[in-house]
């Protein structure tokens, strides 16, 4: 088995040598086996060669493999000798009685042609027989499922000729009878299987932490006294006088830290995060349960108070639970990838690696690929893969029980009964294999030691092969790493203000009570803010009309599926209004349930109460909400008695503290993590601030950090409209690669004009600053296309970017109008190339400090027709994605209004099927014949915000 190369002309052989490792101190051979033929022997699919093999076969046990390998091949083939060589060959690599020759019986002619041959040969040179079955799927009647999942995975139909095909349907998890009546001939072999099972015996030891090495600078006695130092001084920082609670405060949780081991983790996280700070990497403040560390506050991980806020500890990290810390970490994200490389400069870059996940198939997703890899129309597959109702995490049995129009498909038989039975069996298996987007490894030692590893086809970053659980399980620490590119938002928008305003902004030190912010988000003018910009919630905020940023904290909270269907919005909102009334059970309640207006909305809540009125210690509180969470019944009956003894022993009486029980059961399956919550509610409060005080500045940060996504822009460019900033559009003489602010509006940047890449604009930049690298060039602004095609890299802007320059609308400012610009472009490029050659010919100018354009005489443009008002929006929007200077339905905007019940960007959060009215304009029509001959179009309408997709059928 080589790894390929340069003299292969095709696809490697499928065939693969089983292994398996008989005791547990060598499974890392196993493990750096699987790891290369991913990471470096991978060509069509994972291989290892001869030496790498003899270099990690100690302890492995060895199978001569299927019809495809090396041995039955060569019988085949007449080959006998050469087989008997192999097997030998094989047999002292990984040692007599360690090697097996492979018997296989799945109905295929050559597997039982070659079987005897296979026998003869293992008597011949004193090699075990072992009886095996290729296991594709576990029945046998799931062989026609199979053969569908293959054509998805090869993006093939079944009724396609030259597909790859099974042609048997034996490959499926057979019995013990099964195969001792497949092998009756071959006894030993079937019981050479139970041999090898307990030659395999393995024990891992799971759930001890694998903890990275974190260097202790000299001077302290371990990493324990240096946290203890390093959070103290931070805890001088945050709170400059702090009373003894606090003290008291950070130095419990560093006990509970030191007593679980985690001091190293902390120091870790804290280092990477010190290390994006000083190389200006924005990040965020908090995120998930971490934001309820005093100690990550103290170290800077997370900049939420979590005193101020009233977060606990316990929710993060339970001293009565050992479980491994969760630091998640929300870094800008395009240079998030720098931080990653950090790490792996600094710890090992065979210790530092990301995490595998598998992609599997939903209700609906499942739906769709089947009945793709059937043929079947595509209208009739959409149809019926919107039946599935909208709920997170639904099966297609649920859905089945819940719509009356799938269950009579299924049994009514056809084509759809065929697509449903097929799409129940495929459900919930994995699909593909890709890189986790946030999850990162960093391990003591080589993580080819401890885990196996995986490259994801055309990319350099090596993950594990575990998922995200099993390497937990295996004590790996997971740490997340995540993109959030509202933080680039943020950071720009702060810098714009610098730049035009000379002022700084602290974003960290906002003031929470800032007027002018509490009032945009009460008015939900939130297109834009963080958390806050969706249409269910902007008609959250009107509602609830937030006072406080306690009220924010709520509101994400509150603005997710279980509480928004349960009625505890309504209940909340009219309990803050004084249309219903506040009723605590019992006095206690009441200091920590006012900020939520008596209502249990965090997790936190949950503890609290059982803490205050109970007496249990958090660490134990936090038990009881995950078990009020799980809702086991014997474990809830199990602390309802523990609670309501607790309660009763301090005074409250037995119905009230079974009432509160039954309110904490109730409402804990809603509750949400408060951290969290306020970590996300905090990043929303700065970017209402920043669009409340600097909404010029916040609005181009916006559109720059949105330019790859065009339904973006299109949504930011109509709520600069309704804040009246204009939106200039791109001119060569004065855009950059970003939306730019220029006095009270917004300059277009060239990076969100299609074809014009970086490497243009960068090279249009250069020549209009006088950095172009050409000494006889001109610098300052272009006068002409002519002068612009003189002195720019042509080689970096192309003829297509000039054309897409002009139909944007980049030269407006220069003479001619579009369609001459256009129609001028070759002329005007074959001209300068042509001057750009002759000077770099003549290197000097002859001509001293005169200035080159003074001496040049532009050609006239060409006498062609101006382009009337709806062509040039047409054009316009080819290049940019949408309509930038006008809008075909500007001019019934009024009339929209009154009769339209929803724009595109409300129908995303619109249920299926609702009746709405709908206002846009026809932008384009792909028709096509459905199996029955009529014809089916899916038609696209564009409005101010956007555009949707419909279906229609003749």
């Amino acid at each position: 088995m080589s790894r390929g190369g340069a003299g292969s002309t095709g696809p490697p052989s499928t065939g693969r040598r089983t292994r398996s490792i008989t005791w547990c101190s060598w499974y890392r051979n196993l493990l750096r086996l699987s790891s290369s033929s991913f990471v470096e022997g991978f060509y069509y699919k994972p291989r290892i060669d001869l030496d790498i093999l003899s270099r990690h076969s100690a302890g492995l046990l060895g199978m001569s493999a299927c019809l495809n390998a090396e041995i039955p091949k060569l019988l085949l083939g007449g080959r006998a000798d050469e087989a008997f060589l192999a097997a030998g060959r094989f047999q002292d690599l990984f040692g007599k009685g360690n090697f097996y020759i492979e018997l296989q019986d799945h109905d295929i002619p050559d597997e039982q042609k070659v079987m005897p041959l296979l026998a003869e040969l293992a008597g011949r040179a004193g090699i075990p027989l072992v009886a095996t079955n290729d296991c594709h799927y576990n029945r046998k009647e799931d062989a026609d499922a199979h053969d569908v999942l293959v054509c998805i995975q090869t993006n093939k139909t079944v009724d396609d000729p030259n597909r790859l095909k099974f042609t048997t349907s034996e490959l499926y998890f057979k019995s013990p009878t099964e195969m001792r009546e497949l092998f009756r001939h071959h006894p030993a072999a079937c019981d050479a299987t139970l041999d090898i099972a307990e030659k395999c015996r393995l024990t891992l030891e799971l759930g001890k932490a694998q903890l990275p090495h974190f260097p202790c600078p000299d001077g302290f006695a371990g990493l324990d006294d240096y946290l203890h130092h390093v959070a103290r001084e931070g805890l001088k920082r945050r709170y400059p006088s702090p009373g003894d609670a606090i003290r008291e405060r950070l130095d419990y949780e560093l006990g509970v830290i030191a007593r679980m081991g985690y001091a190293g983790y902390f120091l870790v996280v804290q280092d990477f995060i010190d290390y994006a700070r000083r190389q200006e990497i924005p990040v965020g403040p908090g995120r998930g349960s971490a934001a309820g560390s005093l100690v990550a506050y103290c170290l800077g991980i997370t900049d939420i108070d979590p005193i101020r806020f009233n977060l606990l500890f316990e929710r993060f990290l339970n001293p009565d639970r050992i479980s491994m810390p969760d630091i998640d970490v929300d870094f800008e994200d395009d240079r998030r990838d720098e931080i990653i490389q950090y790490v792996r400069r600094k710890y090992g870059e065979e210790n530092v690696c990301q995490i595998i996940t598998f992609g599997t198939m939903a209700a609906r997703g499942a739906i769709r690929d089947v009945g793709r890899a059937l043929g079947m129309p595509y209208g009739d597959v959409d149809r019926i893969a919107k039946l599935v109702p909208e709920e997170l995490g639904i099966t297609l049995e649920k859905a089945i029980g819940a719509a009356p129009e799938l269950l009579q498909m299924e049994t009514d038989g056809g084509a759809p009964a065929r697509l449903l039975k097929t799409a129940r069996v495929l459900e919930g298996l994995s699909r593909h294999a890709s890189t986790h987007a946030a999850g990162v490894i960093i391990s003591p030692r080589r993580l080819d030691e401890i885990v196996p590893l995986f490259k994801p086809t055309n990319k350099d970053e090596i993950s594990t092969q575990y998922d995200m659980n099993s390497v937990e399980k295996i004590g790996l620490v997971k740490m997340d790493f995540l993109g959030l590119r509202t933080l680039k938002v943020i950071d720009q928008a702060v810098r714009l203000v610098r730049k035009r305003h000379d002022t700084r902004i602290d974003i960290a030190r906002l003031p929470f009570d800032d007027p002018a912010t509490m009032e945009l988000l009460r008015a939900g003018r939130a297109i834009g803010v963080f958390q806050f910009e969706s249409e269910g919630m902007r008609n959250l905020l009107r509602r609830l009309s937030p006072e406080t940023f306690e009220d924010l904290i709520a509101v994400c909270a509150l603005y997710r599926p279980g509480p928004m269907g349960s009625g505890m919005v309504d209940d909340f909102i009219d309990c803050k209004h004084g249309r219903k009334e506040v009723r605590y059970e019992h006095p206690e309640l009441e200091p920590i349930l006012s900020a939520t207006h008596g209502m249990m909305v965090y997790q936190e809540q949950v503890m609290q109460i059982a803490s205050s009125l109970a007496g249990y210690p958090l660490g134990q509180a936090d038990l009881l909400r995950r078990a009020m969470g799980k809702k086991k019944a014997e474990e809830m009956e199990q602390q309802k008695t523990s609670f309501v003894e607790g309660a009763t022993g301090r005074g409250i009486r037995r119905p009230v503290a079974e009432k509160i029980f039954e309110q904490m059961a109730y409402f804990a399956g809603y509750g949400f993590n408060k951290s969290h919550s306020a970590a996300y509610a905090l990043i929303g409060y700065q970017t209402a601030w920043l669009k409340a005080h600097h909404p010029v500045e916040f609005m181009a940060a916006s559109l720059s950090s949105e330019m790859d996504k065009t339904n973006r822009i299109v949504i930011l460019i109509e709520e600069c409209r309704k804040m009246a900033i204009p939106v200039l559009p791109p001119l060569v003489n004065r855009s950059g690669f970003e939306f730019v602010v220029e006095e009270s509006s917004i300059r277009f940047g060239l990076g969100a004009v299609k074809n014009v890449g970086q490497g243009a604009i960068e090279a249009i930049r250069a020549a209009r600053d006088g950095r172009g690298g050409d000494p006889g060039a001109a610098s300052g602004p272009f006068t002409s296309l002519y002068d612009f095609c003189r002195r720019v890299d042509l080689k970096s802007v192309n003829k297509r970017v000039v054309e897409s320059l002009v139909s944007a609308g980049a030269f407006d400012d220069l003479p001619g109008h579009r369609a001459q610009q256009l129609a001028a472009v070759a002329t005007a490029m074959a001209r300068g190339q042509s001057d750009q050659d002759e000077r770099r010919g003549n290197q000097t100018s002859l001509f001293g400090g005169t200035d080159p354009r003074s001496l040049v005489i532009d050609p006239v443009l060409p006498e062609v027709l101006e382009w009337d008002h709806p062509n040039q929006l047409r054009e316009e929007k080819a290049v940019l994605g949408f309509f930038l200077t006008d809008h075909p339905l500007a001019p019934l905007r009024e009339e929209i209004a009154a009769v339209a019940t929803c724009d595109s960007l409300g129908l995303q959060e619109r249920k299926s099927n609702q009746d709405v009215d709908f206002v846009g304009v026809v932008s384009a029509v792909t028709r096509k014949p459905t199996r029955s001959g009529s014809l089916m179009a899916w038609i696209t309408l564009e409005d101010f915000a956007g555009s949707v997709e419909c279906i229609c059928f003749s």
